[in-house]
């Protein structure tokens, strides 16, 4: 697959779909993906099995626990380049451990309130992520500050979502890719599904 160009020729790098919990990323990091015709990872399948195991119970990820993660996502950004990965991102210094990876990337926050947050993830079925964490991630999120990127009302339609993240990244919106979507990676090894 050819990673769609920009208007100044170049493909654009990582780009990094983040929120807090229930936000949509998930959705929308398929959806723009599948749009840019790139990969797509998920980034709840690089976190260590005691970290699900602590979400789970319900316990707060701290920075040191969420260490690990954040550097086999930053290793997976550094060995694609052109990839959309959903990962929440709360905290600048998470952001700065994935530009390090690759200085280009490029950060799409959607912005939710608690409420809908926490009415959307009570409603997940299947999901390690308990409604109870999502104070915990709200008291951890901080605004793009110096990061590339846009913040956005994930409360919008994913498709005026894609296409005022297309916009910001200088693609035409209403470029649509027939027959491509998103190549997904839900594992580290780097093995991707339909």
């Amino acid at each position: 697959m050819t990673p769609l160009s920009s208007a100044t020729g170049s493909a654009p790098g990582p780009i990094v779909v983040m929120g807090v919990a229930g936000c949509g990323k998930t959705t929308i990091g398929r959806l723009l993906a599948g749009r840019l015709g790139v990969p797509y990872a998920e980034a709840d399948a690089f976190h260590p099995a005691g970290n699900v195991t602590k979400m789970t119970e319900g316990i707060p990820l701290t920075d040191q626990d969420r260490a690990p993660w954040l550097e086999a996502i930053g290793d997976r950004i550094r060995r694609d380049g052109h990839l959309v990965v959903s990962c929440s991102a709360l905290k600048h210094s998470y952001r700065d451990i994935l530009r390090q990876a690759d200085p280009r990337t490029w950060f799409l926050h959607l912005a939710i309130d608690r409420e809908t947050s926490l009415a959307r993830v009570a409603a997940r079925a299947g999901h390690f992520m308990p409604a109870s964490l999502v104070d915990s991630q709200f008291a951890d999120l901080e605004p793009l500050r110096d990061e590339a990127g846009l913040t956005i009302d994930a409360a919008r339609p994913p498709e005026e979502i894609i296409a005022a993240a297309l916009s910001a990244l200088g693609l035409s919106a209403d470029h649509h890719r027939e027959g491509t979507g998103p190549r997904e990676d839900n594992q580290q090894s780097g093995r991707f599904s339909a």
